[in-house]
């Protein structure tokens, strides 16, 4: 039997917990080169304000939903909507769609695991080979790779929220912050390296146009976990005496800190090594950045540090990732385990060997993709394009329904929960919150403005991505 709900064992778990699932792979290399190539400090401004008054209102919303209900996505809309079949799809969308992103991340993860192991012992010369991501994405190694992250995930979910996420997050969450310092520290003693700061932090206001503007929400959005059913989940875990709101503020200023803070690790890193970058031409993928462009800048710096001491930098940038990628896989994991648990009343164990089993068969085939079988390689065509099997899902799941599943959320509160029992449920644990200008605030922005610019990122998304037709920037 599945028992009785589980929680946080305290404020600070869940906080390092949430802020564990936000910070990924998209904070520490996506968002400095994004904040690169989009005007620099602008793009922070820009950032920072979606993050506190439209991103915070759809976290306030999702984690308030959890707590009410003290269900997964599926049972707190069912719940909170009276049983209503229509909102039972919504809830739906937010279990299948962090399973399916959890597909195609593990195999991300999977190459930062394999590429951690080859820096530590001491093959950073063949990393920094711009063949060698191709090579090894095609290897059988791949396969034992992954072996080592599924263990890695299974010991933390099996543990349950306070043995093992809670516990994991606070190991995992410190050790991050300090390797990110400390590559920070060591980055900005380097010569040139304050070019790159001064580039990452004075704004080019001339280069903000649409496109950028709706990057920098995308990037907000996105990078705060949000639509993918986590923030409910974790919200079920909270204490009815916990001050939503105020966690709610905590998790977003830490995801955006380490945001800010890993953009002082990667531009000073990219100027040093190279004073004459063209900043127009790096990539805007993060999977290029992390497996071709920076490995060769740390083999650069043998010529200051010896090949041992690049490859110690190098092993603690990819284990900074790894621990990064690690929290996020946990926490977008967990969604389907907690409610196949919930739905089905079954223990934990066995609801991560059923939700295990169809992750593993769907990530081989994710990482089959890449020239290994053709069948998944030229999977579907679409926009003129032809698309692997990784890339349907990652458009898919993640590009597409993530908007969408924000915008349900906001609909749901608005519109179907009402803002009485919303605003109830966020008075318990922080009082004076009701009647406060910030529950006008998020009360107004979750009905009206939020919800169009959503339905807007939405409707281009789809008709970009699957029609070739760009309606927005």
């Amino acid at each position: 039997m599945a028992g009785s709900r589980e929680q946080f064992g305290s404020k600070l778990g869940f906080i390092l917990a949430a802020a564990g699932s936000a910070v990924g792979i998209g904070n520490l290399v996506g968002f400095p080169v994004g904040a690169a190539k989009n005007g620099g400090g602008a793009f922070l401004v820009m950032y920072a304000l979606f993050v506190c008054f439209i991103c915070l209102p759809v976290m306030i919303a999702e984690m308030t939903a959890g707590r009410a209900s003290q269900k997964d996505p599926l049972g707190a809309y069912t719940s909170l909507s009276n049983k209503q079949p229509g909102w039972r799809i919504a809830g739906w969308l937010s279990i299948v769609t962090p399973f399916m992103i959890a597909v195609f991340y593990l195999v991300i993860t999977i190459w930062i695991f394999g590429y951690l192991v080859e820096s530590v012992i001491g093959n950073l010369d063949v990393l920094a080979n711009p063949d060698t991501f191709g090579m090894f994405i095609n290897s059988y190694s791949l396969f034992a790779y992954m072996a080592g992250v599924l263990v890695i995930v299974y010991l933390i979910l099996q543990g349950g929220v306070k043995q093992g996420i809670e516990k994991a997050a606070k190991i995992l969450m410190p050790a991050l912050f300090i390797m990110l310092l400390a590559l920070v520290v060591f980055v900005l003693t380097r010569d040139n390296a304050m070019a790159g700061v001064e580039f990452y932090l004075v704004p080019d206001f001339s280069k903000i146009d649409a496109g950028v503007v709706n990057g920098a929400l995308s990037q907000a959005f996105f990078s705060l976990s949000l639509g993918m059913g986590i923030m409910i989940t974790y919200g079920s875990y909270i204490d009815k005496r916990a001050n939503l709101p105020q966690s709610a503020k905590l998790v977003a200023l830490t995801d955006t800190a380490v945001a800010f803070t890993a953009g002082l690790m990667i531009l000073p890193a990219i100027f040093s090594f190279n004073p004459n970058v063209n900043t127009a031409s790096l990539s805007e993928s993060s999977i290029s950045m992390i497996f071709s462009y920076l490995p060769q800048i740390f083999l650069e710096m043998q010529n200051s540090l010896g090949y041992v001491g690049a490859s110690i930098v190098a092993a603690t940038f990819f284990l900074l990732v790894f621990f990064a990628a690690i929290t996020s896989l946990v926490s977008i994991f967990e969604v389907p385990v907690a409610s196949l648990m919930s739905e089905k009343d079954i223990s934990r164990k066995r609801s991560l060997m059923i939700c295990g089993a169809l992750l593993v068969i769907l990530s081989v085939f994710c990482a089959l993709s890449f020239g290994f079988v053709d069948f998944f390689t030229s999977f579907v065509s679409y926009a003129n394009s032809e698309k692997s099997f990784f890339d349907v899902v990652y458009d898919v799941f993640y590009d597409t329904i993530l908007p969408l599943n924000g915008l349900l959320i906001c609909l749901f509160v608005s519109y179907r929960w009402r803002k009485r029992g919303f605003n109830d449920e966020l008075d318990m644990g922080s009082e004076g919150y009701k009647g406060s200008l910030i529950q006008k605030y998020v009360d107004f922005s979750l009905s009206t403005f939020i919800p169009i610019i959503l339905a807007a990122i939405f409707i281009n998304t789809v008709a970009l991505k699957y029609f070739g037709i760009a309606l927005i920037g």
